[in-house]
């Protein structure tokens, strides 16, 4: 029996076996293909199997209601929903359906001479996903340091973490010294596994790779990666930022936050 022969929930089902990308590719078989690859029976594997307690916590839940599962995972691939009160941000990876989510500056710690002082909370409402972000106004160091408990990430993946931000003009003493980013598990600061290295937060030909322009007005260098096991290995990832030299000012650095990806392939 060809497999168009039989019946379209079947077909759902065996294509809801593959991948995001394969499902797209066999809407183009048939009509019968298209009708099976629009079905919630696909789409609802392809969602990340708690999403309805993570949208929970999002003002635009029950907006989502109405949308079919693949129309769902459209939309949190391309516009990232707000949760935790607007302090972290939920989405999904195009090609994998993984979660994805961007903790926002205010859920990042920093520490400088005087945070109160050197540290402003502007509001970037047409560039920003966040309410507010957080500008580097003046200041000789500064340490930014971040955590995430894995449980909420998707399992077995190895994730990127990323810190977005932006330059200004005045900001040319990123440009002189290197940042020292950081990304381990609690605990493991010192451990094997730590993943650490120093970067300029200019862009270079030498690290392209890891700074680059994104495609939403931001700047993002990779900070690190780490394999998430799942299950009942979870922990909790620390990610840092350390700009320690005495000798000169540091001021147009402005936070977004820091987010979590999932590694191509993975």
């Amino acid at each position: 029996m060809e497999i168009t022969m039989l019946p379209e929930v079947c077909i759902s089902h065996i294509i809801s076996l593959t991948s995001p990308r394969d499902a797209c590719r066999s809407s183009l078989v048939s009509s019968r293909f298209r009708s099976a690859v629009n079905s919630d029976v696909v789409w609802s594997k392809f969602l990340p199997h708690d999403y309805h307690q993570v949208l929970s916590n999002s003002a635009l839940a029950s907006s989502m209601n109405s949308l079919s599962k693949k129309q769902l995972y459209f939309h949190l691939y391309h516009h990232p929903v707000l949760v935790d009160n607007g302090k972290m941000s939920f989405a999904i990876d195009k090609e994998s359906g993984k979660k994805c989510y961007m903790i926002s500056s205010r859920r990042l710690p920093i520490v400088c001479e005087s945070t109160a002082t050197y540290w402003l909370r502007k509001s970037l409402q047409a560039e920003s996903r966040f309410s507010e972000v957080a500008e580097l106004t003046y200041v000789s160091w500064l340490s930014l340091k971040g955590r995430i408990e894995t449980n909420i990430l998707s399992p077995k993946t190895t994730y990127a973490a990323y810190f977005v931000y932006k330059l200004k003009e005045s900001s040319s003493a990123f440009m002189e010294r290197q940042v020292e980013l950081g990304v381990y598990f609690e605990g493991e600061e010192k451990a094997h596994g730590a993943s650490e290295r120093e970067v300029f937060l200019f862009p270079s030909r030498d690290q392209l790779e890891l700074c680059r322009d994104r495609e939403d007005g931001w700047m993002e260098v990779e900070m690190g990666e780490f394999f998430n096991y799942g299950g009942e290995e979870h922990g909790v990832v620390v990610f840092s930022l350390m700009h320690i030299h005495n000798d000169t000012c540091r001021l147009g650095l402005i936070v977004e936050g820091v987010e979590l990806r999932p590694k191509a392939g993975t």
